[in-house]
């Protein structure tokens, strides 16, 4: 399996109701998105599915990558993705979904950090996500315990 970890872009500090988890994509969020995302559908970026925290930035963020690149499936929310749940639970919500090829992930930090660290073996994050920022990630199956290999980071600097 393939997937792909997509934080959201950068978001306004507030929202208009004053809760975070209507916080919205600005318009300098969305263009570097797009422009990250027109760099990963270069790179072959197909998501078979694409999972999303129900935050509406993450959401924001997931239909942006769905129209950036081609895929006309159904986004699905996943509480798994809310920022403060558990890489545990993230690589649980994946093996719901198992028999997809690809999957696409947006979410947020510090969970994306954490998961992606856990993801390869490690305790500790070791990778610093910035806002719209993508990783790959292969899995040869998907166990109880999840060893991936890392096969790239693209970030707003790299787009």
């Amino acid at each position: 399996m393939e997937l792909y970890l997509l934080r959201h872009g950068i978001a306004e500090d507030r929202s208009a109701s004053g809760r975070d988890a209507d916080r919205r994509l600005t318009d300098e969020g969305r263009d570097k998105l797009r422009r990250i995302l027109e760099r990963a559908q270069s790179a072959k970026v197909n998501p078979s599915l694409i999972l999303s925290s129900p935050l509406k930035r993450a959401l924001e963020t997931a239909e942006i990558a769905a129209r950036e690149l081609g895929y006309e499936g159904r986004i699905v929310r996943a509480d798994a993705l809310i920022p403060d749940s558990s890489p545990a639970k993230v690589w649980e919500e994946i093996r719901l979904h198992a028999v997809e090829p690809s999957i696409l992930l947006a979410g947020h930090e510090p969970l994306f950090s954490h998961a992606v660290a856990w993801m390869l073996g490690s305790t500790r994050a070791m990778v610093h996500f910035r806002k719209g920022a993508i990783v790959r990630i292969d899995f040869d199956s998907i166990g109880a315990e999840p060893r991936g290999v890392l096969q790239w980071m693209l970030t707003a600097k790299l787009a």
